[in-house]
């Protein structure tokens, strides 16, 4: 049964409630359908346990063309996720649209047609969604009153749904709409028989075929071209029929004629030589298709017999495409962990899924979900590969396990007896990748699941493209966390208490190369006061950290020698030089004298700094300085002198904090400086989060960002 959802875990129906009546939701989509002149479309509804849209009921179209689609999160990067998501209206107008905004549709569906998606919701509460297509004739804009038409449709729907929920009345599945045959009475069948002698007298080959791609007629032609008899095709897909059919290319093309509405043709080799030439006509019916001769080949032609039990290869083509598009956005373990369970559950019927490693050979769950109780997968973490298990079992040889039930399971593994999770079916995918394991991936269902022939080898493939995905991730989780822990060991794990002076330091890692770069800070305790340091070195990656971490410990070498500023600078610009590296380095440094007021800065191309005064005045410190370290081995770097009241603020900065493609500097400069200007009064350490909180929030960073605050006390 599917129920109406405000998305909240809820309770069902209570029984002995009376269902809603008539076929409310095929009503409201033809209705909808018919309004606009669309071709095809679908209704969701909210899973009322999980942030889940499942398909209620679809029309115009066979189900098997939107299978990757059954079943979708909410927050997946598709069309009616977004418009039920954001609660707005989502229109794509032609394929080049869809391909650049979801490219993971359009990997499935490389053909011309336009989609709107909207969400049904009334007040607060959405129950669900709609989507409807065009075939790619029509214009790429919607129109204003196409637009409000389907809007006041699923503000309608919304309101029986809401009335149904309030009722306590269950919306059942229903059919779904496809188009019926227009013939009927006496004249038409007369007609239909004179139509039928008509077609046996042509030479060439006649076909009809349903929504589903199945044969209504052929007449003898097309057997005598086909080389079947009549009664072999009729009722069957051509491709599984046929063995020299038997090719997901032509699969295609029937696809593409159903959903564009526009004719496609392709040519097949006819064991042993015979080329045939067929053209396919689509109409919101079925289709016609054309079977003649051909003289030479100009399309694809591969022979051979293939298996065709189960279901419709259709479906596993579209659910490996949208699965594969997916998992080439995963950066990290969890993002693999998460792709699985918005992409690959949901298409499969699962409802909980875990993910497993491992290391020192030993099991380690690397993420999970879908289950309520999370120490029912984690006690499995650390479990020896050795042990009797079937997720250790499937790791260590590679072989998948599926388990249809309960019963089954504990059958070959009696200790899972001891440790239920909940779910009564299970199916184990060992995760290969570059000719090892590297892990498991876990499907649990929560009741008993067959597991077809077809299921299992589509399970059995995906699961490669989910170990190329984990491969990837776990590699990129290794070299993240080494150039984390190397950028960490180059900063100051704290910063020590300094005499007259309060201090407050933030880094962000660059999200572009290795996560790691060249900008560094440092404060050193010097007598009556304190030295702070900020800089710059060019790069993101381990040469640039490298030559960060020499520059800091120099210049903290030259202060506890008591070189003075401008001394500071000049042997650090030299030993940059000495070191013969082609990087350059922009650097701050300045003295702190709290008890007598002022502070003494030298600048080597570095942006200059903040002050804020204890009135609230800000402004920014215009500073005389010298070239980038680096560059000239005879620079100098004259100081400047500033006036440090009791409660003043200073704010050192690495350019990474103002710089952003399309933003002016000197429009990011002042707007820093409102923000100090406004949050200046807090805490040090609250307020180095309110100036870096834009950058931490960034989901790109071309740059990394380091924040020094000095507060002067009383």
């Amino acid at each position: 049964m599917v129920g109406v959802s405000d998305g909240q875990p809820g309770q069902a129906p209570a029984a002995g409630r009376h269902p809603v009546g008539g076929p409310l939701l095929s009503l409201a989509l033809a209705a909808m359908i018919d309004g606009v002149h669309a071709h095809s479309g679908a209704v969701y509804l909210l899973s009322p346990d999980e942030q889940v849209l499942e398909m209620a009921v679809m029309a115009g179209l066979p189900r098997a063309f939107a299978a990757p689609w059954e079943r979708v999160s909410t927050s997946a990067p598709l069309p009616l996720s977004e418009a039920v998501r954001e609660r707005r209206l989502v229109w794509i107008g032609d394929e080049e649209e869809m391909a650049r905004r979801y490219p993971r549709v359009a990997v499935v569906l490389p053909y011309p047609f336009a989609l709107a998606a909207l969400p049904v919701a009334a007040g607060d509460t959405v129950y669900g969604g709609v989507f409807v297509t065009w075939p790619g004739v029509r214009t790429p804009v919607l129109s204003d009153w196409e637009r409000e038409h389907l809007t006041s449709a699923c503000a309608r729907l919304a309101v029986r749904l809401e009335r149904a929920a309030r009722d306590g009345r269950p919306v059942l599945p229903e059919p779904d709409l496809l188009a019926a045959s227009t013939v009927g009475g006496v004249t038409g069948t007369i007609g239909a028989i004179e139509a039928v002698r008509l077609v046996s007298r042509l030479p060439y080959g006649l076909c009809a075929l349903d929504l589903h791609g199945r044969v209504a007629y052929a007449n003898p032609a097309a057997a005598e071209l086909i080389g079947q008899p009549v009664r072999r095709l009729v009722g069957h897909h051509l491709w599984a029929t046929v063995p020299w059919l038997n090719d997901p290319v032509y699969e295609d093309r029937y696809r593409a004629a159903l959903f564009s509405q526009h004719p496609t043709s392709f040519v097949a080799l006819r064991p042993p030589g015979d080329w045939l030439s067929f053209r396919l006509y689509p109409s919101t019916s079925g289709l016609s298709v054309r079977i003649t001769r051909t003289g030479a080949m100009t399309g694809p032609g591969r022979a051979g017999p293939r298996a065709a039990d189960g279901p419709s290869r259709l479906v596993t083509i579209s659910q490996v495409l949208t699965l594969a598009s997916a998992l080439t956005e995963a950066v990290g373990v969890q993002d693999v962990v998460q792709l699985v369970a918005d992409e690959l559950a949901p298409a499969v019927g699962s409802q909980a899924l875990v993910v497993l490693g491992t290391r020192a050979g030993r099991l380690r769950v690397l993420g999970h979900r879908g289950y309520r109780d999370p120490r029912v997968v984690e006690r499995f973490d650390g479990t020896p590969l050795g042990a009797r298990t079937p997720g250790a079992h499937a790791l260590s040889t590679g072989v998948p396990a599926f388990f249809e039930s309960r019963e089954e399971l504990e059958r070959l593994y009696p200790a899972r007896s001891a440790t239920p999770d909940g779910f009564a079916a299970w199916a184990y995918l060992p995760l290969i990748a570059s000719g090892r394991p590297v892990g498991t991936c876990v499907l649990a269902y929560a009741e008993p699941h067959p597991f077809s022939t077809d299921e299992r080898a589509v399970l059995s493939s995906v699961a490669g493209l989910v170990a190329l995905a984990l491969e990837r991730a776990l590699l990129y989780d290794v070299k993240h966390q080494l150039a984390h822990g190397l950028q960490a060991a180059l900063l100051p794990p704290s910063l020590p208490p300094l005499p007259g002076v309060e201090a407050a330091a933030r880094y962000l890692p660059s999200t572009r190369g290795m996560d790691i770069g060249g900008d560094f800070y440092d404060v050193v305790p010097v007598p009556g006061g304190a030295a702070a340091v900020i800089g710059d070195v060019q790069g993101h990656n381990v040469t640039a950290a490298g030559l960060m971490g020499q520059i800091r410990t120099a210049v903290r070498a030259y202060t506890t020698v008591g070189q003075s500023p401008q001394e500071v600078m000049r042997s650090t610009n030299r030993l940059l030089i000495d070191l013969g590296v082609d990087l350059f380095a922009s650097c701050l440094y300045l003295r702190l004298d709290p008890a007598g007021g002022r502070a003494v800065m030298a600048r080597a191309g570095h942006p200059p700094p903040l002050l804020r005064r204890p009135d609230g005045r800000v402004r920014v410190l215009d500073l005389a300085g010298g070239p980038l370290l680096g560059i000239d081995a005879s620079a100098g770097y004259p100081t400047t002198e500033v006036e440090l009241a009791p409660g003043s603020v200073l704010l050192l900065y690495t350019d990474g904090l103002i710089e952003s493609p399309g933003v002016d500097i000197e429009e990011a400069l002042a707007l820093l400086g409102q923000r100090l200007c406004e949050a200046g009064e807090l805490p040090l350490d609250e307020l180095a989060d309110v100036l870096i909180g834009q950058g931490a929030g960034a989901e790109e960073r071309a740059d990394d960002v380091a924040l020094l605050l000095l507060r002067s006390r009383a």
